[in-house]
Order: structure tokens, then C-alpha cells, then sequence
């Protein structure tokens, strides 16, 4: 099997999984709601306005986000390896605080950050110089598949430099 078919099933693999894990946690959310409300964790001033995202679930690898994860910032799962056996994939989108032909540094607006390996095999979705068109502030997303302690990005994708192109060319958020 070509290593592109290979990509293409892990990542529907990843994508079913992570939409079974999320509806069965809805429905474990909805028939085990406590009725009783919760202190807020950082109450808001009387008169002051909440401020809602202009897009539910905005930024990540397709509609409504990471696979579907809406606004989800990072996190690691596990799946089922071709052939048997098992790994860790990991996603996350945020800022790029350092980047080379190496590596990339990504840190979620949660302050949690990590630092990636790029090799031949990461696939890269931004300008024509791929990871060297990525800078420092863009914001991009992440899949990396994590063995000893390394998470070696399978997929980088520059969201900075997609939304940049597409208003070159008249598109409002980038082309889809």
C-alpha cells in the first residue's frame, strides 16, 4: 500500500473515532447532567458582555474543526494500527512560536505547547515552500503520531497562510 493510502486511512480511522468517541460522550453527558447549577470559574462583571466566537468550532482541518472536534485545542488518542497493534496520534491547533526544516513549536491559546519533528514524510499544507513558508505567529494545526516520547507531525496545516492566499484572490476566509 503507497504511504499517501496509508495517510488517507489513518486519518479516517483517526475521523471515526474521534465522531464515536464525541457522540458517546454526549450521550454520556446528556443522561448523567447534574440539574444543579456550578459556580462560573471566573465570573463576568455585571453589564459586561459575553463575547461568543463568530464561528462555532472555528479553525481546524475542515468544517466544525479537528475532525470534527469543534474548538478543541489539543489532545492525544489511540488508535488501531494497520496490521495490528496500536498508537498515539495527537492534534492541535494554535500559534507557531518556532519552526525549521526540523521541527515545529505550536502553543494553544490554553498555554499548553509542544514541540514537533518534521521529517520527508509530514505532509504540509501552506505556501509554495511548504515548512519553510510557515512563520513564527501563524497559526496552524497539527496531527503527529507519538512514539517515545516524540510526536512526529504527520500533517501540518497553515491556516495563516490558506486564508492570506485565498484574500489574494477574493475569497473571504480562504479558499475551501
Amino acid at each position: 500500500m503507497k504511504l499517501s493510502q496509508q495517510r488517507w486511512r489513518l486519518i479516517g480511522t483517526v475521523a471515526a473515532v474521534v465522531v464515536t468517541t464525541t457522540a458517546g460522550g454526549v450521550a454520556w453527558a446528556a443522561t448523567n447532567a447534574d440539574p444543579t447549577p456550578s459556580p462560573s470559574a471566573s465570573p463576568s462583571t455585571p453589564g459586561q458582555q459575553q463575547q461568543k466566537p463568530d464561528r462555532p468550532g472555528k479553525g481546524g482541518f475542515g468544517p466544525r474543526g479537528e475532525f470534527g472536534l469543534g474548538g478543541a485545542l489539543h489532545g492525544e488518542f489511540v488508535v488501531q494500527k494497520e496490521g495490528g497493534g496500536y498508537q498515539t496520534v495527537a492534534t492541535q491547533r494554535g500559534s507557531v512560536t518556532a519552526v525549521s526544516k526540523d521541527s515545529i513549536t505550536v502553543k494553544s491559546d490554553d498555554g499548553y505547547s509542544r514541540t514537533y519533528t518534521v521529517d520527508a514524510d509530514t505532509l504540509v499544507n501552506s505556501a509554495r515552500d511548504g515548512i519553510a513558508s510557515i512563520k513564527t505567529g501563524s497559526t496552524v494545526t497539527v496531527s503527529a503520531v507519538v512514539a517515545d516520547n516524540t510526536a512526529t507531525a504527520t500533517m501540518i496545516n497553515d491556516g495563516s497562510a490558506r486564508d492570506a492566499a485565498g484574500q489574494k484572490w477574493g475569497f473571504k476566509h480562504g479558499p475551501r
